[in-house]
């Protein structure tokens, strides 16, 4: 096969722009429409949501199960480049460790108390929730965290990435944010060693 036959091909298996851009508006509004409407939101209301012909979103997204897994994906893979550009920070000698975990935290709570009903269609729907590798992404970004700041004395040498994954799933998403600033003040000391609370 010849060079200009591959470039030729490698062409035609990418993604047309507008293609994209209206896989993006539509992810972005069945986030939004879902969270605001819950899983009995339509597909026909999600796609003018979107601005694009509901042919347009089927030809995306065959059924609402594979447009709400989408969603999901599209967030947890958002959480893992937020874990790791923190992580990222450590290394370029940017921030401390437990203050770049605890932020991460507090992002993370905010993030899942608006996709809060995203999740909830996902599980309602049977939608795979999310990529692991992105999970996986997360969770090595996490430990590394962690270990940078048992390093530096900052964090409780017990601590692991199931303590973190753990006080995920006890925060207060459907609280209001003032719930969600305690929650974060409140579990921070636990994570820090001796007891100390992260400076400010």
């Amino acid at each position: 096969m010849t060079q200009a036959a591959d470039t030729s091909m490698t062409q035609a298996k990418a993604p047309r722009a507008d293609a994209v851009r209206n896989r993006k508006k539509i992810l972005t509004a069945a986030g939004k429409q879902i969270t605001v409407y819950g899983p009995d939101v339509g597909m026909d209301e999600m796609a003018a949501a979107a601005g694009v012909a509901v042919g347009t979103l089927y030809r995306h997204f065959p059924t609402k199960t594979d447009l709400v897994a989408a969603v999901v994906a599209e967030y947890l893979a958002r959480v893992a480049d937020d874990a790791e550009a923190a992580l990222a920070r450590v290394a370029d000698g940017e921030g401390r460790a437990l203050d770049e975990l605890t932020a991460f935290l507090g992002r993370v709570v905010e993030q899942s108390a608006t996709d809060r009903a995203v999740k909830a269609a996902a599980q309602t729907l049977g939608a795979a929730l999310g990529n692991r590798a992105d999970e996986d992404r997360a969770g090595a970004a996490v430990a590394g965290l962690i270990h940078a700041g048992q390093v530096d004395g900052d964090i409780r040498t017990d601590v692991t990435v199931n303590d973190i994954y753990l006080l995920f799933s006890t925060a207060p998403a459907d609280l209001p944010p003032a719930a969600r600033t305690r929650w974060l003040a409140l579990v921070t000391p636990g994570l820090t060693a001796q007891s100390r609370p992260a400076e400010s």
